[in-house]
C-alpha cells in the first residue's frame, strides 16, 4: 500500500512571506538571547551583535512590507 501525496507549487510571493517572517523571527529571537546573554556576562561583542540582529530584524520588516506593496498584484496560489 502506497501513500500518495501532491504536492501544490507555492507562489514566489507566498514563499517570500513565509521566508521574511521566519527571518525577522529568527532574528529577534537571537538578539533577545545576545542580549539576555549581554546581562549575564557583559561582554560588549554580545551587546554589540545583538543590537545589530535587533535593527536586522527591523529592516527585514520594512523589506517585507516593501515587497508586499511590490508583489500585491500577484496571487498567494
Amino acid at each position: 500500500m502506497t501513500a500518495s501525496f501532491k504536492f501544490d507549487n507555492m507562489s514566489l510571493k507566498a514563499f517570500h512571506i513565509v521566508f521574511i517572517v521566519a527571518s525577522i523571527l529568527l532574528a529577534f529571537f537571537f538578539g533577545a538571547w545576545l542580549l539576555h546573554d549581554f546581562a549575564a556576562t557583559r561582554q560588549a561583542a554580545e551587546l554589540i551583535v545583538g543590537i545589530l540582529s535587533i535593527l536586522a530584524g527591523l529592516g527585514l520588516i520594512a523589506y517585507g512590507k516593501s515587497i508586499l506593496r511590490k508583489l500585491k498584484h500577484i496571487s498567494y496560489l
